[in-house]
């Protein structure tokens, strides 16, 4: 079998299946029904258009790797859900492969189509970019072929002076866990999915408010979700102390043209501080200042430098972080929570399409379903669809109560615009 490289971002992608299940799902639900065939057919012809879909990945010399599977095993990337499965779908096997998972669930109301990867095969905006191939695949538009691409981080590098990446390497500084949400046992439990769905002037009151204040709708829904987080922990240590929280960044902004599914995302820290009783406009300067200085001094840099290095170990030298990783969250109990926004999913990326009748199909929703977590990782993500914004925590039940989790995303939604 063909052997290729892993670079360090699939890698620790990989790894981090330790606080979270890596599995990303992005949700369309139609107005009718898909035709089965085309669907299927579809989905072979984009796994077959990119060879790296058409992997497992492997551990071969103490290296990350991805490895060629047979072609009769691509056929587990598309699969008809029976009726009445529940959100989130199951997990993706990176190990076993494909990386690539269509899933039909066929409803009354009209059918629900689930497109699936591993994120250590690909960030939230790969999915996105294969949602859109797969659909244009089904139109009859057939996959541009990729062949083998380099999946690393030195395209970035490459649009930065040595200086600027001294700079910023230099600026780059360790995470510190500060606090967690509220768990009620550690171990494992139940897949849920909590989410809201805000109708389109949730949105524009956000955008009327960031306009106000200098702020984008990333940062508004970051200070929404720092707030929410107070109220649910109740916690009076909280109170006008430093909390942080991570999220994420797109390296692609550094990039001048479009790149293959891979792993491009990384995280960054904001600390705030909010005494009793802050609303959203006590804490959003804050927001902003942070975002602003990070965007301001190569935003990532310094997390692709802090991969290779450890890296260079090899997998020995990753599970020796990991392991350091996991043994400080047990011992603290702290693991600061993720907010991850999404962007868009434009509706043009899927439509128009038709359906097994012949009739034009519309979309009744769209959303992203992001990985499942367990105590300590906690997990935020936002996706926009025509305007509407969803937010939605993938966690297990059990270690973490229904009723909190939900109770935090009505927060999230109450100190919003």
């Amino acid at each position: 079998m063909t052997l290729h490289p892993a670079p360090p971002f699939d890698l620790f992608n990989v790894y981090f299946e330790r606080i979270y299940d890596p599995a990303m799902h992005l949700l369309f639900a139609f107005d009718g029904q898909v035709d089965e065939e085309r669907l299927k057919e579809a989905t072979l012809r984009l796994v077959a258009a990119n060879p790296y879909l058409g992997c497992r990945f492997a551990e071969r010399d103490g290296m990350p790797c991805w490895e060629e599977i047979v072609e009769e095993e691509r056929d587990r990337a598309f699969v008809v859900l029976p009726p009445g499965t529940e959100m989130p779908p199951a997990p993706l096997d990176v190990r076993r492969g494909p990386q690539l998972r269509v899933s039909l669930l066929r409803e009354d109301g009209g059918d629900r189509v689930v497109v699936t990867c591993h994120h250590g095969f690909s960030d939230a905006r790969g999915l996105m970019d294969l949602a859109r191939e797969l659909f244009a695949a089904y139109r009859g538009t057939a996959p541009a072929p990729v062949g083998w691409y380099d999946r690393g981080t030195a395209q970035v590098l490459a649009r930065f002076s040595a200086a600027e990446i001294e700079r910023a390497r230099d600026a780059e500084e360790p995470f510190v866990d500060r606090w967690r949400f509220p768990v009620e046992r550690t171990g494992r439990g139940t897949p849920r999915i909590a989410y809201r769905t805000l109708p389109p002037d949730h949105l524009r009151r956000a955008k009327a408010f960031g306009r106000k204040h200098g702020a984008t709708v990333n940062d508004i829904m970051i200070g929404a979700f720092f707030l929410a987080f107070l109220k649910t922990r109740d916690d009076p240590a909280d109170c006008g102390a430093p909390r942080s929280l991570l999220t994420s960044a797109d390296l692609r902004r550094y990039l001048d043209r479009p790149v293959p599914p891979m792993n491009l995302s990384v995280a960054y820290e904001v600390t705030l501080t909010a005494g009793e009783g802050a609303g959203l406009e006590g804490v959003i300067d804050q927001v902003t200042a942070a975002t602003r200085r990070r965007k301001a001094n190569g935003l990532g840099l310094g997390c692709i430098f802090f991969y290779d290095d450890i890296y260079a170990g090899g997998v020995p030298a990753a599970g020796e972080f990991f392991d350091g990783m996991m043994r400080r969250y047990e011992e603290a109990g702290l693991k600061n929570p993720v907010f991850s926004n999404i962007g868009v999913l434009d509706d043009g990326d899927v439509l128009p399409i038709e359906g097994k009748d012949g009739r034009s199909l519309d979309l009744r929703s769209a959303c992203l379903f992001p990985c499942v977590c367990w105590p300590y990782g906690f997990l935020m993500s936002l996706s926009t669809f025509r305007e509407s914004m969803t937010i939605v925590s993938a966690y297990e039940e059990g270690p973490y109560s229904r009723e909190t989790v939900e109770g935090f995303l009505d927060s999230v939604v109450e100190y919003l615009p």
